[in-house]
């Protein structure tokens, strides 16, 4: 259940980020917001989240390794929404210098934005007392 809550939470905060970037400053289709913040927000959450926030750094110092991990995952973050939001902007906009520009301005944003979701993360879905804590 933690992971759902952490993907409507993720999701909420891709769609308004690209709600505000994409329909509101490009004028790109609503429809078309929601399906990029849909795709970015599996892509993100399995790449950059499962795999690379939850996975990098050493087991042993987990905790005292958070800083790096949230730096890696948040920098990895902001490339592949950088990438998802140009190829599928490109394939639904028209105006490629548009694409790019709010590519780039979407990346910047999602990645302060992923910055605390990772702590949220660390502190509410992958941390090990309170997921045991909870079985009980």
């Amino acid at each position: 259940m933690d992971h759902v809550k952490a993907l409507i939470i993720k999701f909420v905060m891709v769609a308004v980020v690209l709600g505000i970037v994409l329909t509101g400053m490009y004028d790109g289709e609503f429809s078309d917001t929601l399906l990029i913040s849909a795709v970015l927000t599996i892509l993100a959450y399995v790449v950059g989240d499962l795999l690379v926030f939850r996975k990098a750094g050493d087991d042993r110092e987990r905790n005292a390794d958070h800083s790096k991990r949230n730096g890696i995952a948040t920098v990895s973050d902001a490339v592949l929404t950088f990438f998802v939001v140009w190829l599928m902007g490109k394939s639904l906009f028209i105006n490629d210098g548009d694409v790019l520009a709010a590519s780039f301005i979407s990346a910047i944003a999602i990645a302060v934005g992923e910055w605390f979701f990772h702590k949220y993360l660390d502190g509410h879905v992958f941390d090990e007392k309170h997921a045991h804590s909870r079985v009980k």
